[in-house]
């Protein structure tokens, strides 16, 4: 799966694709006999779905104007990033993810921070945080007045 604006040519062959991973015959074998929406026996075979991202990153500290291009670098490598807000020793970014489940926008991810810390020259922090939830449930906290604010201002801001 490429990650571009539709009509973009490809960044170069270091360009790498971010790829979903299976769930696992564990999963598989959990949700076997989980009934469908019509009450049967089966699971409904569903397309994939949009999921909320909001990974955090924190570590030693490193200069804030290498830290704000680090993260407009990896937004403009990939458009799909709604907001980034950061400081000197932590970051938080927050976009939508196409996946099939929760376990494949987890993987996804869990891989986007160290995937791109060469090639958007990121601080060489760890992931401390994510949390993915569905679309229903991010639009439910929203309208509740709770959970994470809608992305906006997008783009890359300090906390």
């Amino acid at each position: 799966m490429r990650r571009a604006r539709p009509g973009a040519a490809p960044r170069g062959p270091a360009e790498r694709a971010l790829t979903s991973v299976a769930a696992g015959d564990a999963y598989a074998q959990e949700t076997a006999g989980d009934p469908g929406p019509d009450g049967g026996g089966e699971m409904a075979e569903e397309g994939p779905r949009l999921w909320h991202i909001t990974l955090s990153v924190s570590g030693a500290e490193a200069p804030l104007a290498e830290v704000r291009r680090g993260l407009e670098q990896l937004a403009h490598d990939h458009p799909f990033l709604l907001t980034s807000r950061y400081a000197v020793d932590h970051a938080e970014i927050r976009y939508w993810e196409e996946a099939r489940d929760l376990h494949d926008a987890a993987a996804v991810a869990l891989r986007l921070w160290g995937e791109h810390r060469q090639t958007s020259r990121l601080p060489p922090w760890e992931i401390v945080g994510l949390e993915v939830i569905d679309r229903q449930t991010y639009h439910q906290r929203i309208a509740e007045g709770y959970g994470p604010l809608p992305a906006t201002p997008v783009g890359v801001h300090p906390f």
